[in-house]
């Protein structure tokens, strides 16, 4: 997985913005340029079209079509990005109109984690998820793809890779698939360990940029990467902690989840998310100071279904209270169990309600296990 040309050459970059009268349209919106911006974009305009249904062939309408054609060279755009999950025909319909390429919101993902990915396991993963996304436009003609000269969208396995047929991309696929297999066997073996020597496992979940990899390091006195944009960190980093009361805790700190993240993406980071389904305890960090929170919440809740850990007990940890105006506290349930936590990972304060939350759930998870 090579460099980013799309931030060395930082291309201007059309946004198309469809509103089809959703409630919270205006944060998808922002939402979608914020991850734009993340990649590198240099954003010249945000073109907004109201719909009320998806055009088959070009999803907006040949009139805003003509709109987008006549604006983009005005503006000398060099790629279009399209705030939408776009069908192949879709994508290469708007291409030719735009004669430019064409980049939608899934492929737009793919590439920022691509663009993040440190870790060999993550560049495994997310080559694997750009590959399966691939293999759905592969009727794209190879000549339209070779005049691309990388950018946005080309991350990754690179313009050689695009010239493949289904054959040679479908046994790339396999390749990749058997050797992630084989490091998530090695976390299994990992894991069987810690299960042994009855440590605790905590992971910390939530939306991306919630502030997880600030509140990790708080906890760990680590110093993962963390930056105020959306995916900062995608590699699962995780830490050994002496808690008191709970003794030796592990602590994980898992990717960013997001609205409509792509189905091949989960699928592909499941090795990684592996932490989070075996985990005894998920620490759901929320930020306290978004207005789009209990969207977020629901929407983190969904991935955790989707991947097999919703039954895994869980703490709301609101994060960010010094930016949303609240004390630390902790709040507990009908039940007497701790299930919201109020904290700033950045300012360092409620982490001691933080950790008294650990180590209570520490103490359940011991009963469950000795009454199994």
């Amino acid at each position: 997985m090579g460099g980013s040309l799309f931030l060395e050459q930082a291309l201007k970059a059309l946004v198309i913005s469809v509103d089809m009268g959703e409630l919270d349209y205006k944060a998808h919106a922002e939402e979608f340029v914020m991850l734009a911006e993340g990649a590198g974009a240099q954003i010249v305009e945000l073109m907004v079209v109201r719909r009320s249904r998806p055009d088959a062939a070009y999803y907006i309408g040949t009139g805003k079509l003509d709109e987008a054609v006549a604006l983009a060279k005005a503006l000398e755009a060099e790629v279009v990005l399209f705030d939408h999950a776009l069908s192949p025909a879709q994508q290469r319909n708007l291409e030719r109109k735009l004669e430019l390429r064409v980049v939608d919101r899934v492929a737009l993902i793919l590439d920022i984690f691509a663009l993040r990915a440190q870790s060999h396991e993550g560049k495994l993963q997310v080559e694997l998820a750009q590959l399966q996304h691939l293999t759905s436009r592969l009727t794209r003609m190879w000549s339209h793809l070779e005049r691309q000269k990388g950018g946005i969208g080309m991350r990754g396995p690179g313009e050689s890779q695009l010239e493949m047929d289904r054959r040679m991309i479908g046994d790339k696929v396999r390749t990749l698939r058997e050797r992630l297999a084989k490091v998530q066997r090695q976390r299994s073996t990992q894991r069987r360990a810690r299960t042994r020597s009855g440590t605790l496992s905590v992971s910390l979940v939530g939306y991306t940029n919630t502030g997880k990899s600030t509140l990790f390091n708080a906890l760990t006195r680590a110093d993962a990467y963390a930056a105020d944009q959306l995916f900062a960190t995608l590699d699962t980093t995780t830490r050994r902690i002496w808690i008191e009361g709970a003794g030796q805790v592990v602590v994980s700190d898992t990717v960013g989840f997001i609205r409509e993240l792509p189905p091949t993406l989960i699928a592909a980071f499941r090795a990684t998310l592996e932490e989070t389904v075996h985990a005894d305890l998920l620490l759901h960090v929320v930020d306290a100071a978004n207005p789009q929170r209990d969207e977020q919440i629901a929407e983190v809740h969904k991935v955790l279904e989707d991947i097999g850990a919703h039954e895994i007990p869980r703490i709301l940890v609101y994060n960010k209270i010094d930016q949303a105006g609240y004390e630390p506290r902790v709040e507990r349930d009908e039940h007497g169990t701790i299930a919201r936590v109020f904290v700033s990972a950045l300012e360092r304060i409620g982490l001691d309600g933080l950790r008294t939350a650990i180590v209570e759930s520490g103490h359940f998870a011991e009963n469950n296990a000795s009454e199994q």
